[in-house]
């Protein structure tokens, strides 16, 4: 949308806040005391809750502009489906909006809580912010009512507070509240028998309070565990604090002190390593599906062990991937106290995964009485080979070209004996932000050795929604285009492409 005249008016989306009229910010109120119209979005056959809290402060004179929702829930016979008729419905609330600003009107957009809190005055700025002057008036969102309205404290110092909607999946919703301090969980309505057992998996349940319609006149909380699921409206939230999870920690710190106290009566339990696959669940073996449903806690890097569905009695330990050593060791002294623990990486976890970490820590006499059993999972080579056909179908080998544990000129001296013994060659590790350079050495190391033509296969992603499969030559690589989520086969000299796909012969002529 353009426009070329400069008598245009103000366009300014105004926090109302929660419900309590006295809530309403002093410039909030000048704004819309000074409106000539006034807009709010109100669903079919409803009051607009926006309205009801500022009607005080209308001018006697202003326009009004009602944004009736076409849908709310349910279905819609619209061809783009419920995504479809809102989107329409926005882009007309928008011309409406736009035919006042350009007759010089100002325009105010009301919206309940915080006007870039999931409201509804988003879509209205997407579409107008960058055609007339626009601003902000930020408001009181219905969360710090409502943690006010308890009289719990939300987060302190250095807790976490996270936001989620309560239309998320249950796993992954138990998932995050398993992984945060404080939460605040929006969205509720018919999403609450799936919250509430997601609370229950997370071991948050306990300390979680219902809160309905804050700062309102009908306002009421209770513990969400004496909530009639059948009664809960949309204007509701739940507040899980900080410190709820703070005092978990203690009682986990006491139960793992007490278990200590009896550890020389119990013994320790045995650590298990395993496997994650690439990703997919039907790549997660039966037998580490099972062992993860019979364990207390599961540590690994952040991103495997948000893989593994949370549930009650679950605890979950997540960091960083460069302190493999410092994590096994961790669960060594879990297992050690008579924790049951497993250890997670995704693929195979012995290869280049956590297992030989784990057995590396594990050389600590301290833990000589802690017994290690390696499970094992999908390879990613295993994956990409899969997809591609056959190329491993004969002898291979596999290398890391990360330099992080190992100097560069092991490697290049590696990739040499591979080439020179014509093994497929399946490449972990090619590239990440700061290692850019390698692959592209690597490419030139094997060109010594092998012909341009050479057979390559690119697995990116392989087994998730963004999978990509390339089948190129040595020549033709691009190192420009392989990043960490890569992983590369390089053929030997008998590895073949045929219609069925790539594979290497198993006989040597």
């Amino acid at each position: 949308m353009s426009t070329s005249t400069s008598a245009i008016g103000h366009f300014a989306g105004v926090g109302v806040g929660p419900g309590d009229p006295e809530l309403i910010t002093r410039k909030a109120a000048r704004l819309i005391g000074d409106a000539d119209v006034i807009a709010y979005h109100a669903a079919r056959g409803k009051q607009s809750n926006a309205r009801r809290i500022a009607a005080e402060l209308f001018p006697a004179d202003v326009l009004e502009e009602e944004l009736i929702y076409p849908v709310t829930t349910g279905t819609t016979d619209h061809p783009g489906g419920y995504a479809g008729v809102l989107a329409e419905f926005y882009e007309e609330s928008a011309d409406r909006l736009a035919a006042h600003l350009l007759a010089g009107r100002n325009v105010v957009l009301l919206s309940e809580g915080d006007p870039l809190f999931y409201g509804s005055y988003m879509y209205m700025h997407d579409r107008l912010a960058d055609s007339f002057p626009t601003e902000i008036v930020p408001g009181v969102p219905a969360f710090l009512a409502a943690t006010a309205a308890t009289g719990s404290p939300l987060v302190r110092q250095t807790d976490v507070l996270t936001v989620l909607p309560g239309t998320l999946p249950e796993p992954e919703l138990a998932r995050r509240l398993a992984d945060t301090d404080g939460a605040i969980i929006m969205k509720l309505g018919r999403t609450f028998p799936a919250v509430r057992r997601a609370l229950a998996a997370a071991g948050r349940l306990e300390h979680a309070l219902y809160v309905e319609r804050a700062s309102m006149p009908e306002e009421r909380w209770i513990p969400v565990t004496e909530v009639d699921e059948a009664s809960v409206p949309y204007f509701s939230l739940i507040v899980v604090t900080g410190d709820s999870l703070n005092g978990r920690r203690s009682r986990e710190t006491s139960d793992l002190t007490a278990v200590a106290a009896t550890a020389d009566q119990a013994g320790p339990a045995e650590l298990l390593v395993v496997g994650l696959g690439p990703g997919p669940d039907g790549w997660l073996t039966p037998e580490v599906s099972a062992a993860l449903a019979d364990v207390d806690h599961v540590v690994g890097y952040a991103p495997y062990v948000s893989r593994v569905s949370q549930r009650a009695g679950l605890t979950r330990h997540a960091s960083g991937n460069t302190v493999e050593v410092d994590r096994a060791a961790f669960a060594l002294d879990l297992a050690r106290r008579g924790e049951k623990v497993a250890v997670v990486s995704g693929g195979d976890a012995g290869i280049f995964g956590m297992a030989a970490a784990v057995f590396e820590a594990a050389e600590d006499p301290a833990y000589a009485k802690v017994p290690v059993r390696v499970l094992p999972g999908v390879s990613a080579v295993q994956a990409v080979a899969a997809r591609a056909g056959a190329p491993v179908g004969a002898d291979f080998a596999v290398m890391s070209l990360s330099d992080r544990l190992k100097p560069w000129e092991v490697v290049e001296r590696r990739l040499r004996a591979v080439a020179e013994a014509d093994l497929v060659l399946a490449i972990y590790n090619p590239a990440s932000r700061s290692r850019t350079e390698q692959v592209a050495t690597a490419r030139r190391v094997l060109l010594e050795h092998k012909d341009p033509d050479t057979v390559v296969v690119v697995g990116r992603d392989v087994g998730r929604a963004e999978e990509a499969l390339t089948v190129t030559t040595l020549g033709a690589l691009d190192p420009a285009t392989i990043d960490m989520k890569c992983l590369l086969i390089v053929g030997a000299s008998s590895t073949r492409v045929s219609s069925a796909g790539v594979w290497t012969p198993r006989y040597v002529r």
